[in-house]
């Protein structure tokens, strides 16, 4: 188990009603239904009548189908990629675990998202996907280096968050964010970042912060991210595609 990510880690999907789902149950009421339940139905005129014959189906023993199914989610990755070494590493690992993670999309009506952040502002290099075509094309070639406008990142997030809710409001946004909490370029750049989580929380969006510090004194700029977000911090012994994946599963 990974420290901070289980049972109950936020963004881990749950059941949810839908029109695509198992069918659990009848219901009169339309809104709560998605199509009819035959069964149901019969069963209702069925208790109506009073003598022997076939029932007669009146207005009101018309059951709907009460379906089921699994939650979507939309897997953000935030990745630092200033610095040169590091920053590949990060996109290394993230490119791997998008890749993994649309193989199985289709059942789990998933979708990745890839948004990197150097320089001065973010770019979203992998707009939502299940693809996994499209992922390995544009996960191929990315820049690194450069400041580290951490808040940009976390505004861009929020925006395909934003997009993504007005698409699908049952699909759930799980934003992973791969950074050692430092931000530079501008003025109060950490004020900033707070302001930007502040954001993204509002949009009701879960996260996880996968803490990247590597310095011998630490800052815990990671884990002060992680409380501002609400979400866990988690260190990895060594950040890989699979490493990275199990935790995004786990959490989702």
């Amino acid at each position: 188990m990974v420290p901070g990510v289980g049972e109950g880690a936020p963004g881990r999907r749950s059941r949810a009603r839908n029109r695509t789902g198992t069918v659990i149950s009848p219901t009169p009421r339309p809104d709560e239904g998605h199509g009819l339940h035959l069964f149901g139905t019969l069963l209702a005129a069925a208790g109506r009548q009073t003598g022997s014959g076939r029932p007669r189906l009146a207005p009101e023993d018309v059951h709907y189908a009460v379906r089921e199914g699994r939650e979507g989610n939309l897997v953000i990755f935030v990745v630092d990629a200033s610095g040169s070494m590091a920053a590949r590493d990060r996109m290394s690992a993230v490119a791997g675990a998008a890749l993994s993670l649309l193989r199985d999309a289709y059942q789990r009506r998933d979708k990745v998202a890839v948004i990197t952040f150097r320089g001065r502002d973010a770019q979203l290099l992998l707009p939502p996907t299940s693809s996994v075509h499209i992922a390995g094309r544009r996960l191929a070639r990315f820049d690194t280096g450069g400041k580290t406008p951490l808040a940009e990142g976390l505004l861009a997030a929020r925006d395909v968050v934003v997009r993504e809710k007005v698409r699908d409001r049952a699909r759930r946004s799980l934003v992973v964010v791969l950074t050692d909490g430092r931000a530079t370029g501008g003025p109060d750049p950490l004020g900033r970042v707070a302001e930007a989580a502040a954001r993204l929380v509002a949009e009701g969006a879960a996260a996880v912060v996968i803490d990247c510090e590597t310095s011998f004194v630490r800052l815990g700029l990671a884990e002060q991210l992680a409380r501002q977000l609400g979400a866990p911090a988690v260190r990895l012994a060594q950040l890989r595609a699979d490493n990275l994946t199990d935790v995004v599963r786990r959490a989702a």
